[in-house]
């Protein structure tokens, strides 16, 4: 288990692939994003996308789903308080595979709360050009080391990557 004491600015990691197909698209759209051209090739085609693509929500899920698998066990996370700079970059068609990409960018311990500091990354999901589809900021919530709280998280020994690193 990895606790905030763990981690430093500028750890990466990677994580996945997913392949997202025409029906877990469609589905998805169904059921949260209606949209016509997430739900109908032939309406899809008359769109600016040219051919169907996957809701932006539907790749945020994805890249939901990646992180959890990435960090859930191996981090001791207590949840987020949300993302910034959420962005979609580029439309994910099916056939894609989609790849979780993360960067530590800040480690803070919590001054009013010695049990836990936050984490904000980089998070971006590429698909298998390379190319960046989803971008966002996340924010978590760390777990300190159970025991006597120790100095500053971001201290100068260096720290084992994270998972797939």
């Amino acid at each position: 288990m990895r606790y905030l004491e763990d981690l430093t600015v500028g750890m990466t990691f990677e994580h996945g692939s997913r392949t997202l197909t025409r029906d877990e698209i469609i589905e998805f759209a169904r059921t949260f994003d209606p949209q016509p051209f997430h739900l109908d090739e032939a309406a899809a085609a008359r769109s600016i996308f040219g051919r169907l693509v996957a809701s932006g929500w539907h790749t945020a899920a994805l890249c939901q789903r990646l992180l959890v698998e990435a960090w859930v066990g191996s981090v001791a996370t207590l949840g987020s308080p949300g993302v910034d700079e959420l962005r979609w970059l580029r439309p994910v068609h099916p056939g894609d595979a989609l790849t979780l990409h993360g960067e530590l960018l800040a480690v803070t311990p919590s001054r009013s709360k010695p049990d836990r500091g936050s984490v904000r990354a980089r998070y971006q999901l590429r698909n298998q050009a390379g190319a960046v589809v989803l971008s966002m900021i996340g924010i978590g919530l760390v777990a300190r080391r159970p025991g006597p709280v120790a100095g500053p998280a971001a201290g100068p020994a260096p720290a084992p990557g994270l998972p797939g690193q």
